[in-house]
């Protein structure tokens, strides 16, 4: 398990607090934040933890910048909201436009930058992430390119039902096999996108599954496989959920029960490579 600190992004201190310390009893010691969740605000909800509990994490943030100044300006950014001298895991934000890719990947890019921030020590890991269904692709392509550590996209059981995506996924996993790559995985608990009629509030931009029994079959979809890492939702409502999940029996559920949760909760993919490919 792995916490998404962007369940941090919009709200306050105290009970940033309390999520921080449900994630320390449930012996989680990996976050995943970045720098543009809540344009900053989750990094710095994390950094009075860190003075005191810096060693008992693997810290890992995000950046979207693609040049070479603009990665090196964004991490050392990173660096003083979290209040910290280096960091475990950088990763390039949701790389997946190729005039994106080409940038990142070119002299003067932010690969660049980041080989150089590894080499000072700033950084000890490099990753790359991404949404949509072409992640899985663009992933085999950073991976041809660059030796990333880890590499992180959606898992979950609607995305999967998709034969392009499943194919896409299985080619990328038996790379990230062969060459001791990190998988992480977001969207385990993700429902569909809102609906316009859906009332309350909204703590993620796709809305969750909130069933108890629900979660912990999806949760299992994806920790039921050994090679895979899975991050937290951003609704903090749901983490009691899916840390129970996740700490009970990680037996794989069967076609049977994903099937008819899809039909009774009216499940749908958030991205389907058409109109629905963006967040």
């Amino acid at each position: 398990m792995i916490f998404g600190a962007a369940a941090l992004s919009h709200v306050g201190q105290e009970r940033a607090d309390e999520i921080l310390a449900l994630i320390i009893d449930a012996g989680i010691n990996h976050i995943d934040t970045a720098a543009g969740y809540g344009k900053g605000e989750s990094e710095r909800r994390i950094a009075p933890w860190l003075r005191t509990h810096r060693l008992d994490f693997f810290l890992a943030t995000k950046t979207s910048e693609r040049t070479a100044d603009g990665a090196r300006r964004g991490l050392e950014a990173s660096l003083e909201r979290l209040g910290v001298d280096s960091i475990d895991l950088i990763q390039l934000h949701n790389l997946v436009e190729p005039d994106e890719w080409e940038i990142a990947h070119s002299a003067g890019g932010a690969v660049e930058a980041l080989i150089h921030a590894r080499e000072e020590g700033l950084v000890r890991f490099i990753g790359v992430t991404g949404h949509g269904t072409r992640i899985p692709s663009m992933h085999v392509r950073s991976l041809a390119h660059f030796p990333f550590d880890s590499v992180l996209l959606p898992f979950n059981y609607t995305m999967l039902s998709n034969p392009t995506y499943r194919a896409d996924v299985e080619e990328l996993l038996t790379l990230c096999a062969e060459r001791n790559v990190a998988v992480q995985t977001i969207k385990a608990i993700a429902r569909r996108r809102w609906q316009t009629t859906t009332e309350g509030d909204r703590r993620s931009w796709y809305e969750p599954l909130a069933e108890r029994e629900a979660i912990s079959r999806v949760v299992r979809y994806v920790l039921g496989r050994p090679q895979l890492f899975l991050n937290s939702s951003s609704d903090y409502t749901l983490l009691p959920a899916v840390l129970d999940a996740a700490s009970g029996s990680l037996l794989l559920p069967n076609e049977a029960e994903l099937a008819a949760d899809v039909a009774s909760y009216d499940m749908a993919p958030l991205f389907d490579g058409l109109e629905l490919e963006r967040m």
